[in-house]
C-alpha cells in the first residue's frame, strides 16, 4: 500500500496529514480488488457512493485506485447505461436492488472528469467516454417536459416521473461535467446542453416540478453544490435554513427536526459553502466532525444522535469519509476538486426558449 499524498488533505482544526493519511488507507482497505467501494465491507456498494470515494481517492493522489473503480463501472455498466441500485458488497453478480436511479447513474461524469483533471490521462478519457456517455443518455431519457429528471426505473423497466430535488442538483452537476468530457474530446452534444440548461431553469424557478422533501437538508444545500443555484441566491438559500439545520459545534441535521447529525451531510454542506464563497463557515463546519471520527479506523461514523448521545448507526461509511476529504480537498486548494465543484468552470449548456 502506497503512502498517501496528504498536501491537500490538511486542515488545521480538521485534519492533520497523519489523520488524513489514516482516512486514506482505510479507504483503500474497503475497496475490494476489483475496484468496488462497498459502503463498508458486507454491506452494499451503489455507484453514486462508490464514485465519490474514488474521487476522495484521487485527491488523494491513489490515482491507481481510483482507475480500478472507474473500470469496476465501465465492466458493469448495464446495455442501456444504467447501474443497477445496490450491489451485495460490491459483487456485481449479487444484486440486491435492481432498479436504477438517474443521479445514481448520471454521476460517474463527475468522477471521470474529476480523475482526467488529476491525472491528465487521455488514454483513460477515451476508455471511460462511451460509459458516461451511455449512462448520460439513459438519465436524459427520463427528462420531463418540465426540465426535471424522473428518479428512477423500477426493477421491471417502468420509468417513475416524480422527480427529486436533490438527485437532480447532482445530475446537474454530472451534466456539467459531462459536457466538459464531450468538449475535451471536440463532440459537441447539443442536446445535452439544451437539457442541462432546461434543468437548471427548474432547479432556480419551479420547486413544484419536484416532491417535496423539504424536512431533509439535501435537499437545502444541493441545489447550490450541485452549480444550479449561484452567486447571492445560493448564500441567501443557505442563510434561510441556517438555524433550522445546523446545530453548533455538532454538525448538520439530516432531517429536520430531528436529533440527528449526520457526518455525511455535514461535509457536503460545507463543500456547498466553500462553492457559495464562504470558505471560513465551511471549515467551522467540517471543525465540528471531530467528534464523529475514530481515530482507531480514520473513519467517520454515519451519525449522532445528540438527544441520547449516542453514535447511531453503528456503521463507518466510505462514503462519509470520502466526503469529509473532498471537502478538506476543495478548502486546501486541490485543483481537480475545486473545478468539478465550480460552476463557472463547467459547461452551463443553453436555457430553451420557453424556460427563459
Amino acid at each position: 500500500m502506497t503512502t498517501p499524498r496528504t498536501e491537500h488533505l490538511v486542515l488545521p482544526g480538521v485534519l492533520t496529514a497523519a489523520q488524513a493519511a489514516a482516512t486514506v488507507r482505510a479507504l483503500l482497505a474497503v475497496q475490494r480488488p476489483d475496484g468496488a467501494i462497498p459502503w463498508f465491507r458486507g454491506h452494499h456498494l451503489d455507484p453514486w457512493d462508490h464514485t465519490e470515494a474514488a474521487m476522495a481517492l484521487d485527491a488523494a493522489g491513489e490515482h491507481e485506485a481510483a482507475a480500478r473503480a472507474y473500470a469496476w463501472l465501465a465492466r458493469h455498466q448495464n446495455p442501456d447505461g444504467s447501474w443497477y441500485a445496490a450491489y451485495a458488497d460490491g459483487d456485481p453478480d449479487d444484486v440486491t436492488d435492481r432498479t436504477r436511479e438517474t443521479n445514481f447513474c448520471a454521476y460517474v461524469a463527475v468522477g471521470v472528469w474529476h480523475h482526467h483533471l488529476a491525472t491528465g490521462d487521455e488514454e483513460f478519457l477515451d476508455r471511460m467516454w462511451p460509459t458516461v456517455h451511455a449512462a448520460v443518455e439513459f438519465v436524459l431519457a427520463l427528462q420531463q417536459p418540465g426540465g426535471q429528471i424522473g428518479w428512477r426505473r423500477e426493477a421491471d423497466g417502468t420509468p417513475v416521473a416524480d422527480a427529486l430535488l436533490t438527485g437532480n442538483s447532482s445530475v446537474h452537476q454530472a451534466l456539467g461535467c459531462a459536457l466538459a468530457l464531450a468538449e475535451r474530446r471536440g463532440e459537441p452534444q447539443p442536446e445535452w446542453e439544451l437539457a442541462v440548461g432546461a434543468l437548471r431553469h427548474a432547479i432556480g424557478h419551479h420547486p413544484e416540478r419536484f416532491l417535496d422533501k423539504d424536512r431533509y437538508s439535501m435537499d437545502w444545500y444541493y441545489p447550490v453544490l450541485g452549480g444550479a443555484v449561484t452567486g447571492p441566491a445560493a448564500r441567501q438559500r443557505i442563510a434561510a435554513d441556517w438555524d433550522r439545520f445546523v446545530v453548533p459545534d455538532l454538525g448538520v441535521r439530516c432531517v429536520s427536526p430531528n436529533p440527528w447529525v449526520t457526518g455525511g451531510e455535514s461535509a457536503e454542506l460545507a463543500l456547498a459553502l466553500w462553492v457559495a464563497g464562504e470558505p471560513d463557515r465551511a471549515r467551522e463546519v467540517l471543525a465540528a466532525l471531530g467528534h464523529l471520527r475514530d481515530e482507531t479506523t480514520g473513519l467517520y461514523w454515519t451519525g449522532y444522535v445528540y438527544a441520547d448521545r449516542a453514535i447511531w448507526p453503528a456503521e463507518q461509511t466510505a462514503w462519509t469519509a470520502g466526503a469529509v476529504l473532498l471537502a478538506v480537498a476543495a478548502l486546501g486548494g486541490h485543483e481537480a476538486t475545486r473545478a468539478v465543484f465550480t460552476p463557472e468552470r463547467l459547461p452551463r449548456g443553453v436555457t430553451p426558449a420557453c424556460c427563459s
